[in-house]
């Protein structure tokens, strides 16, 4: 089976790098996906798609350098078994609260008898190889999202849970959460205490840490607090940016 490239990364030093899209284009996850991102993640919480249009764009992954990876609009057995099937080699789920919420989570995305996804694999061959099947479980990445008050007070019983590869943040709900007001300042109090604590406590149960990173300075911090997965750029973000940026030259010019 074709190896888990932010696996590989994390394994020689990391961080791993990601890409992250709001566009419902297969053409801009090509692009995005030929950018130097270790892999880039279609995101149907927040993107104005859903699933039909989220295949064609971890088909337009799977032709790139970077991994296909998907976060999931909200702890669904189907929607999560339709995505791996398309091809997701790693889910991130949002608003998990508890350990039982990131057990549904993982058993979602493992096999029988370690959990309860249904079999067929219909991309997952073509992406991952003849044995996806003999190595899913071992491959594919699970990644709870901690975002919540609740979440924070369950943090250590949720990244002990068996299966669990790491702990992603949501800054900006993190930042709701703890009483402040988007979008994040992750260098302000209380978020830059929480993420330092949230890296540490997700370490200490032996577990991975990624983060969302709304600007290259919070990307770069995050990859001196120690988090193991940063997405370090938007896809719309890239564009209003850059679009921004050339007008504004021009106009001064």
């Amino acid at each position: 089976m074709r190896p888990n490239q932010i696996k590989q990364v994390i394994a020689q030093g990391g961080p791993a790098l990601g890409g992250w899209m709001a566009f419902n284009s297969p053409y801009a996850a090509e692009i995005m996906g030929h950018s130097g991102f270790d892999t880039v993640v279609v995101d149907l919480q927040h993107g104005p798609f859903y699933i039909d249009a989220a295949i064609p764009m971890l088909q337009a992954l799977s032709a790139t350098p970077a991994m296909p990876m998907a976060r999931c609009s909200a702890n669904n057995f189907f929607e999560i078994n339709k995505l791996l099937d398309a091809g997701a080699y790693a889910i991130i789920c949002p608003m998990i609260d508890s350990a039982a919420d990131a057990a549904a989570f993982v058993s979602a995305c493992r096999y029988p008898p370690v959990g309860t996804r249904s079999y067929g694999p219909t991309r997952g061959f073509l992406y991952g190889g003849p044995d996806y099947f003999e190595h899913a479980n071992s491959t594919i990445m699970t990644w709870a999202m901690v975002e919540t008050p609740q979440a924070m007070k369950e943090l250590d019983a949720i990244a002990a849970t068996p299966g669990l590869d790491g702990i992603f943040v949501g800054p900006a709900d993190l930042s709701l959460a703890l009483g402040a007001v988007p979008p994040p300042k992750h260098k302000a109090e209380p978020l830059a205490s929480a993420l330092k604590h949230i890296v540490e406590r997700t370490h200490a149960a032996g577990k991975l840490a990624g983060c969302f990173s709304t600007t290259e300075e919070m990307s770069i911090d995050l990859k001196r607090l120690g988090f193991d997965f940063i997405t370090v750029a938007m896809d719309a973000v890239l564009l209003k940016t850059s679009a921004s940026e050339r007008v504004a030259a021009v106009r001064k010019a």
